[in-house]
């Protein structure tokens, strides 16, 4: 792991996807048959608006430290990092969840989460995606989430619903970026969730 993606100058657009592999068959008579893979991550792209040398310069530089697609690094994503619930406290895992769980039971929760809003668990590095409204009702509430669990969960973890950070790496080996004859720097970059 190398660091985390500087932060300004904020991207001035962002490509979010999912990617899950299915496996998929069609009979002669139409029916379809599908078979989901492990493995589902996140990807994004994100384009800067024209930036001076020294605005890009910091960027640049930790793009050269990744080594192509060598590093992982953690980065927050300006308009995802937070939730859109109204949620506060500590959040816990509520007893033990085991890798494909899709509902996950939390205490120490106020408020709500939102569906679409993105969260991770303390010490693993998959981002989730809350995939369902999830009001507290006495501090506890029950998370759906997708892709399912990647890992266990032990009794007590905690949730992150703040400020949450992807681990990713660079998409490909080759970083390019383009300066005008304003001498303003253009620059693209692709990200995908490391696991």
């Amino acid at each position: 792991m190398s660091g985390t993606y500087p932060t300004t100058p904020e991207f001035r657009s962002m490509n979010f996807s999912s990617e899950q592999k299915t496996i998929t068959s069609t009979t002669d008579s139409g029916k379809m048959f599908s078979v989901q893979i492990d493995g589902q991550r996140f990807k994004f792209s994100a384009s800067y608006p024209p930036m001076s040398r020294s605005d890009f310069a910091p960027v640049l530089a930790f793009i050269m430290k990744q080594r192509s697609q060598q590093e992982t690094f953690q980065i927050s994503l300006p308009d995802l990092k937070n939730a859109n619930g109204t949620i506060s406290g500590t959040v816990l895992t509520n007893g033990t969840h085991s890798a494909g769980d899709t509902s996950i039971t939390v205490d120490g929760m106020t408020g709500n989460l939102l569906a679409g809003d993105i969260i991770n668990f303390n010490g693993f590095d998959k981002c989730y995606m809350v995939v369902a409204d999830a009001t507290a009702s006495a501090g506890s509430a029950t998370l759906t989430i997708e892709p399912p669990l990647r890992d266990d969960l032990p009794d007590n973890t905690t949730v992150n619903y703040d400020n949450v950070q992807f681990t990713v790496r660079l998409t490909n080996d080759v970083q390019e970026f383009n300066v005008g004859l304003d001498n303003y720097y253009r620059y693209e970059v692709d990200f995908i969730e490391a696991l």
